[in-house]
């Protein structure tokens, strides 16, 4: 070999040696998991909290070696971690805008997949000593809005940021502002806490807190609050309360859905985990947590009773 050439051939070999261990690397950094092996991080709005964790408990018990790390946060948050890398599913009432799949895609490198898979109703909590639990969606908007002449104080898991607030504020308020009056608790446990104590509070909260009377948890908040009627969407003069049936027949004034978004480019723990949400089993945990499912719904049938 011509002495010349030495420092040439050096440079090549060092490249090459480069060039490998990068691929190397990325080889090594290429996610493993599987649906039923590996671990992931899920960002979920805290106002769901009793069912996905349910959800979560049975499909780890069927697949031992997969850890679901679920985040619970306000809506606002979770929907910034379409932008985190390492959150691999985002759980909320609404999924991605255009703009933030292009981001995603952009700059995450990743093309998201969604699905709604059930539906859930905003309940409306009062004190055990409340008198009045009958409100029209006309008296929603006034307490909220701090334009009511009665003396109630409307408590939500916040004063921004929450799937509950945003709610009332796009769909019952229809872009308008909650009032002054208002009282932000920390979560929906602070809500039902609050309400508890304050005889003139009136608090709003995600049904499936309170909703499932299998569950000693959700009837022990519940026996803490009284829940309230409101004017059916079917006729006037008729007041429901939260239920599946109402879910279903559409007569429940506030109802919002449940939706997931997964962020993988390969069927890893995410998707494993979003099929489970969304087949038989998944779909009747939603059921047993008083959430209509949407994916395997429930139905009414018509039905006789005949005597002996």
């Amino acid at each position: 070999m011509n002495i010349r050439t030495w420092p040439f051939m050096c440079f090549v070999v060092a490249v090459n040696l480069f060039l490998n261990t990068g691929c190397e690397s990325k080889n090594q950094a290429k996610p493993t998991d599987t649906y039923n092996n590996g671990v992931i991080h899920v960002s979920c709005d805290e106002s769901f909290k009793p069912v996905i964790d349910a959800e979560v408990s049975v499909y780890e018990a069927s697949y031992p070696d997969t850890k679901i790390i679920v985040h619970y946060k306000p809506e606002a948050e979770c929907l910034r971690d379409f932008n985190n890398d390492s959150i691999r599913m985002v759980i909320a009432t609404r999924s991605y805008t255009e703009a933030e799949k292009r981001f995603m895609i952009d700059s995450v490198h990743v093309d998201p997949d969604h699905l709604t898979i059930a539906r859930d109703i905003i309940a409306v909590v009062l004190n055990p000593a409340a008198k009045d639990t009958f409100f029209n969606m006309n008296e929603i908007r006034d307490l909220i809005t701090g334009k009511s002449k009665k003396n109630l104080i409307p408590v939500f898991d916040g004063n921004r940021a929450t799937s509950t607030v945003r709610y009332m504020i796009d769909s019952v308020l229809k872009g308008g502002n909650l009032g002054q009056n208002v009282v932000a608790a920390q979560s929906s446990i602070g809500v039902i806490d609050y309400v508890s104590k304050t005889e003139n509070a009136v608090g709003f909260v995600g049904f499936s807190w309170i909703g499932n009377q299998d569950d000693p948890a959700q009837v022990a908040l519940a026996n803490k609050i009284k829940v309230a009627y409101l004017e059916s969407t079917d006729s006037a003069n008729w007041y429901v309360k939260p239920s599946q049936l109402f879910i279903y027949t559409k007569s429940y004034p506030m109802v919002r859905d449940l939706v997931y978004v997964i962020k993988e480019n390969y069927q890893g723990l995410g998707h494993g985990f979003g099929k489970f949400l969304a087949s038989m089993r998944g779909q009747l945990i939603f059921r047993r947590a008083y959430l209509m499912p949407v994916i395997h719904p429930n139905y009414i049938r018509d039905a006789e009773l005949q005597k002996d």
